[in-house]
């Protein structure tokens, strides 16, 4: 049951044709495979380069699509639908575009955003640490100047791309002066001192690899800070209020996938003489999954047009990380459910839906965190 879409444009449903294209060619098919042996995608990432992916809610002056992310939302949601390591992958690769984009000077973006968006590197986003996830404000990474260079000391945790990216955008400590003593560097992966750990072994999303990302006496030239000093946890969450945007739309394709596996699995099962969608513990299982999917579709899309439209929408971001993903842990457990047994083996996708949909609770800021935004922006009136 493909997603019913209202699109401003004919552009627009071509790009999404498109985008379906590719995740029923030349994703789907080795989505499993991939996962079930950790294979990093990069030659996946370097076709949605190819094929102008990769850039979509940036100027086109730069390389990028200049659409809406009403739009871009929507493109990412059916990558992940077909595979969800690929499209968390896209939404950590524009996120990581967004510093530069949005508060680099123009010899910066000029020097360096165009190969970011056209699909030649592959980024990352390095802010949390091992004490410092939720607690931001918190991290302990430190960059001291020294002549024309920063020399970055520390450890960033938890990092998608991590060891595979081209270029990192990472928050680190110039003062002492708490949230207002970080800054943000845009560091090449080839900076000497820079290293990555072994991956970390999770329990899904085997496909996206995260690990530690380790500096030691990293010298970082100083024209590579985007933005002033002390302004990077400003930039940190303007980019995680997109991002947040970004993973609620992974959800829902997630979720999405589910539904439509559980759906494609109760049509042909036949029990007691008949397909098991007709019984009624069925009919209203997929019915509550439906509803779910397409209630957290409408709300990134509400938060995205808020978002096209230059209006506040940093509540309505979390609301829509909240609920998809809550929804997709849901949705993707009870497709297991409607599957039964079968649901359980590894010969369907669904256990590996159910895994994956774990992790979007917990990354772009804990759905803790999101009620605590949501509260927040409430007491302000």
């Amino acid at each position: 049951m493909p997603a019913d879409r209202l699109l401003p444009s004919t552009e627009a449903q071509d790009l999404i044709d498109l985008a379906k294209e590719i995740a029923r060619e030349e994703l789907a098919p080795i989505a499993s495979k991939y996962e079930e042996t950790a294979h990093f995608p990069r030659e996946q990432f370097r076709l949605l380069g190819q094929a102008g992916l990769l850039g979509l809610p940036y100027s086109e002056r730069w390389g990028g699509g200049e659409l809406p992310y009403e739009v871009y939302l929507q493109v990412l949601e059916e990558i992940a639908a077909a595979w969800m390591s690929v499209g968390v992958g896209l939404s950590v690769h524009t996120m990581s575009c967004f510093a530069l984009a949005h508060h680099g000077t123009d010899e910066q973006r000029d020097r360096w955003l165009p190969s970011m968006l056209e699909g030649g590197l592959l980024g990352a986003y390095a802010l949390s640490e091992t004490h410092a996830g939720s607690d931001a404000a918190a991290l302990s990474t430190r960059a001291r100047l020294d002549g024309d260079q920063y020399v970055v000391n520390g450890t960033k945790a938890w990092i998608t791309h991590a060891g595979e990216a081209d270029f990192y955008t990472t928050m680190v400590r110039t003062s002492d002066d708490g949230g207002q003593g970080i800054s943000c560097l845009l560091v090449d992966a080839a900076t000497p001192g820079l290293s990555a750990a072994p991956p970390e072994r999770k329990m899904g999303l085997t496909g996206s690899t995260t690990a530690q990302l380790m500096f030691e006496d990293a010298a970082v030239d100083a024209d590579r800070r985007v933005g002033e000093e002390g302004q990077g946890l400003k930039i940190a969450l303007s980019s995680l209020s997109s991002g947040r945007l970004g993973i609620a739309a992974c959800a829902v394709g997630l979720a999405q996938a589910a539904l439509d596996e559980a759906l494609e699995y109760a049509k042909g099962r036949t029990q007691f003489g008949r397909p098991i969608i007709e019984f009624q513990g069925l009919e209203f299982l997929l019915a509550d999954m439906a509803a779910t999917v397409e209630t957290s579709r409408a709300m990134y899309l509400d938060a995205a047009r808020r978002h096209d439209r230059g209006l506040p929408f940093q509540r309505q971001a979390s609301i829509a990380k909240l609920v998809a993903t809550d929804g997709a842990m849901k949705v993707t457990t009870d497709a297991v459910q409607v599957l039964g047994g079968a649901g359980y083996t590894k010969d369907f996708p669904v256990e590996r839906y159910m895994r994956e949909a774990k992790v979007p609770q917990i990354f772009e800021g804990t759905n803790q965190i999101q009620r605590m935004v949501i509260a927040r922006e409430l007491r302000k009136g």
